[in-house]
């Protein structure tokens, strides 16, 4: 499998394989032969001249953006940056055991909750100096989702997406659709495009992870960010009515999702969107690979999820984040907080992004001059949010979203009407895998 720095697959269907791992609970249980290991190894001295950093970024485009950010850095500031690649999947199965063993200095890996885990097991180091050089180019939502439990920074955002509702501007032109502003709005608005014979909502869960992009964008509309988040992280209980209601306004729409849906890609669900057999489809930007020709992509455009509730309107936006970390005991602490610092500058990002544009910057200094329409809106996008969320893979342990909330999803698709057993199961579930650690 092949994927993008953000997560999403360059060439493969199973975007979300790679974030949860084959192993579920060995992600973070640290269960498994621990492969990765520092590139100089336990016994080597520390270098002042080099830093060593542990990369998932064994795709080709990505590979080759990092290889061009660490030359701009040998440049600038004489050091060397010494990195150490695995397979994307390996790296995320064997993280645990890596960084309790002998870890590089700094190693890529997510924003929030994924971020908070190791920083919680002191298998991370603060990076607050970091932080007071680089603060004042990030906005406060981004900032947010670096700090762990504790109030420290531990991550150094660099790449962002978003996820939001994707349509053709000559689609809605043709028919006279308006974006809607509320929820009304919207399903007034897939009844209509019903009516016209037009597939409302764009929509493939083979891979059982792009239901869970529903479920948040509901949820953090209709109870906010922090319920949200408590969710997530398992603080919240599955059967509180606020949860019911959520399931409350999916079912609302849920006959106006794409029919077959269970054995569809998302890669497929994004060809009737393509072809304009379908009006739109929620998703993250990375839909914008299935545009292949010039005049579809640039028709492409995007509004965020409509609002639920006044309180919380539309101050959140999902967002997955990657960037890095430090491992608990850097060899050469002088060199990665100078490596830091520039990966946190918007010069970083711009060498990054001229070879990999699939992204945005995660700073909101970043020069946007090179960026398409599509890019610039959703940079703005996320700059402008108060909160941002990492999609529920990212934002709760991999093994229960991997094996309770995908499976249970997929469930209440295709029985909607038990939802109420289904919700009392996945407490249940919840209970027992939090409890593990």
């Amino acid at each position: 499998m092949r994927f993008s720095p953000s997560g999403h697959p360059v060439s493969a269907p199973s975007r979300r394989s790679l974030l949860r791992g084959a192993g579920g609970a060995a992600v973070l249980a640290g269960a498994g032969t621990p492969l990765l290991s520092a590139c100089g190894g336990s016994g080597s001295a520390a270098d002042p001249k080099t830093v060593t950093v542990g990369s998932n970024a064994s795709d080709a485009v990505p590979k080759k953006a990092f290889e061009s950010v660490y030359a701009a850095f040998k440049k600038q500031s004489g050091l060397t940056v010494d990195v150490n690649t695995k397979d994307h999947n390996t790296f995320q199965e064997q993280i645990n055991s890596y960084l309790q063993g002998t870890p590089d200095d700094v190693f890529n890996w997510f924003a929030g909750y994924r971020m908070q885990f190791f920083a919680a097991k002191k298998l991370a180091a603060p990076v607050d100096d970091v932080w007071a050089k680089i603060g004042d180019g990030f906005p406060e939502a981004m900032k947010k989702l670096s700090r762990g439990e504790d109030g420290t920074y531990y991550f150094v955002p660099m790449t962002t997406y978003p996820w939001a509702i994707f349509y053709r501007r000559s689609v809605f032109r043709q028919h006279g659709y308006q974006i809607p502003a509320g929820w009304d709005d919207f399903v007034a608005l897939l009844k209509r495009m019903k009516n016209d014979g037009l597939v409302p909502l764009a929509f493939g869960d083979k891979d059982a992870w792009p239901a869970m992009g529903t479920f948040d964008q509901i949820n953090f509309r209709l109870n906010g960010y922090d319920f949200h988040v408590r969710l997530m992280a398992g603080k919240a209980s599955w059967t509180d009515a606020r949860v019911k209601a959520v399931f409350d306004h999916w079912t609302e729409i849920l006959p106006y999702h794409q029919d077959g849906f269970m054995g569809r890609t998302w890669q497929d669900a994004a060809q009737a969107l393509v072809a304009k057999k379908a009006g739109m489809y929620l998703l993250g930007s990375f839909v914008a690979q299935q545009f292949t020709a010039a005049a579809d992509l640039d028709d492409l455009d995007f509004f965020p999820f409509p609002e639920l509730d006044s309180a919380h309107g539309q101050e959140t936006v999902e967002a997955p984040t990657d960037g890095f970390m430090v491992s608990r005991s850097p060899k050469n602490h002088a060199g990665v907080v100078k490596l830091l610092e520039y990966l946190g500058s918007p010069a970083a990002e711009e060498v990054y992004l001229r070879t990999d544009p699939s992204v945005v910057a995660a700073s909101d200094k970043a020069d946007t001059s090179a960026y398409s329409a599509l890019q610039k809106k959703a940079f703005e996008m996320i700059g402008g949010a108060k909160s941002l969320t990492q999609f529920m893979d990212r934002d709760s342990r991999p093994d229960f979203t991997s094996t309770v909330m995908q499976p249970g999803l997929q469930k209440f698709l295709q029985n909607p009407k038990g939802v109420d057993s289904l919700l009392s199961s996945i407490e249940r579930q919840k209970k027992t895998i939090f409890a593990s650690s």
